[in-house]
């Protein structure tokens, strides 16, 4: 599992980037009418123009998640993203929470948004691997994680 873990984790992530994202401009995402009141109040552009933004957006974090060296880039786009990705559960907590159960009673969609936690989390793992920004140098599958990893804070 070590040996193949970061780049299944890498794979993952862009697949899901590049898949959900693109269903964002096509406008078949089952988050749509999420993202249209969430982005309803952003200035520049309607809500239906900032749909496909976030979704071509998404689909950059993808792309670049399958280009070694451009890892740390895609972690940042990731994190400006993974901001509007939350801003339902605060905004539209109608949406995302059942009635007279905030904090705790998450609706399908505040579980959607939740589950983003799991996204963060791998995309640390995997920024946490890279060795050097300057030389784009990557662990091998046998030094990414060790057993003595697991004994460090």
């Amino acid at each position: 599992m070590r040996r193949y873990g970061f780049d299944a984790l890498r794979y993952s992530l862009a697949v899901i980037f590049i898949w959900f994202g693109l269903l964002k401009p096509l406008g078949i995402s089952p988050a749509k009418q999420l993202v249209l009141q969430t982005v309803d109040w952003m200035p520049l552009f309607s809500a239906r123009v900032w749909l496909s933004v976030i979704g071509w957006w998404e689909v950059v974090i993808g792309i670049l998640f399958l280009c070694k060296p451009a890892i740390r880039f895609a972690i940042a786009l990731l994190a400006l993203q993974m901001v509007g990705t939350f801003m339902p559960l605060v905004l539209l907590p109608s949406v995302t929470f059942q009635e007279g159960r905030i904090p705790y009673g998450l609706t399908m969609e505040g579980q959607y948004i939740i589950k983003n936690l799991l996204i963060i989390s791998s995309a640390l793992v995997i920024g946490g691997t890279v060795t050097s920004r300057e030389n784009h140098q990557y662990p091998r599958s046998s030094d990414r994680f060790s057993p003595a990893d697991t004994n460090k804070s």
